[in-house]
């Protein structure tokens, strides 16, 4: 114990040795410095609390960088995968929740979300993975995870905050969908006029409340709509049932199908018979180059 320490010091100093967590002793250090003696004789007393505050503050923020990279490393990207951005305390956590299965945490107050939560909307039979990350403004904001998003939801309250999330994302390429939301809050005459701006500005836009799931459907289809892909069916001959829907890009060929579904699979394929929009007839017989169009049901036919 120094001599002649200030009584506030010697509160942190106990404070750090009856410390539970490494952000508790980064704290209390913290204090120690901020009050420890600055005669000489106290000269390597400071040398230490220096030495022991930056080993600290490197150690959790190595151990931050890790736990940040897992996290990324730990999202696998789904067919079609949506993600909502915005400003603290816009609503995406309640969006969210409106939309999908996830449960996120919802709270008054801002940067609730500190890391990406994912969910899955089930919309025509397609399974739409729609990942919220931490606002813009965040240390934990994840660019990457924006960046290789198919479609940029982007959660406001006010029309220019547009400007401003837009100005901070980096995805020239994917599809945005301005989600304005909390509209419950305004008489109809502002929703006219917010309805007709964004118009003006040809935004691809949904007006929404998630506190009565005003406009929820409709943005949905929107979100639907964004990806551009279609819905190709299975199912075994002789049977009634479709399989789950797969996903493809527009203009696929059976074999592409064939080889999502199982790589190798198309070499077994010896002919597949078409029901739906592609084929002349149902039932149509035809070869593994033939191209797909949304909701075709296909019967596969191996040797």
């Amino acid at each position: 114990m120094p001599i002649n320490a200030h009584p506030d010091y010697l509160k942190a100093e106990e404070e750090y040795h009856s410390a539970s967590t490494d952000l508790e002793r980064l704290t209390a250090l913290e204090k120690m410095m901020k009050y420890m003696p600055s005669h000489k004789g106290a000269e390597t007393l400071r040398k230490n609390i220096r030495t022991r505050y930056k080993k600290l503050k490197e150690e959790l923020a190595r151990i931050k960088k890790t736990a940040k990279s897992n996290k990324k490393t730990g999202i696998k990207k789904e067919d079609m995968q949506a993600v909502l951005v915005g400003l603290t305390n816009s609503g995406k956590s309640s969006i969210l929740n409106a939309i999908t299965n996830a449960n996120p945490k919802i709270a008054s107050y801002g940067f609730t979300t500190l890391e990406p939560e994912i969910g899955t909307m089930n919309y025509k039979d397609c399974n739409i993975q729609i990942i919220e990350i931490p606002p813009i403004g965040s240390e934990n904001f994840d660019h990457g995870i924006v960046n290789n998003a198919d479609t940029i939801l982007i959660v406001v309250e006010k029309i220019p905050e547009i400007q401003e999330v837009i100005s901070s994302l980096r995805n020239k390429n994917s599809k945005r969908i301005i989600i304005f939301n909390k509209i419950d809050l305004y008489d109809s005459g502002t929703i006219r006029k917010i309805s007709e701006t964004l118009k003006s500005k040809r935004y691809n836009f949904a007006l929404v409340s998630a506190n009565n799931n005003f406009g929820i459907e409709d943005l949905k289809e929107k979100i639907f709509n964004s990806f551009e892909k279609i819905r190709i069916y299975t199912r075994q001959p002789g049977k009634k049932e479709d399989n789950a829907p797969v996903i493809m890009n527009p203009n696929s060929s059976i074999e592409e199908v064939a080889e999502k579904i199982l790589r190798g699979y198309s070499k077994k394929v010896k002919f597949a018979k078409i029901f739906g929009p592609s084929a002349k007839f149902n039932g149509q017989k035809v070869g593994l180059k033939h191209i797909l169009k949304d909701k075709d049901i296909i019967e596969f036919y191996t040797d």
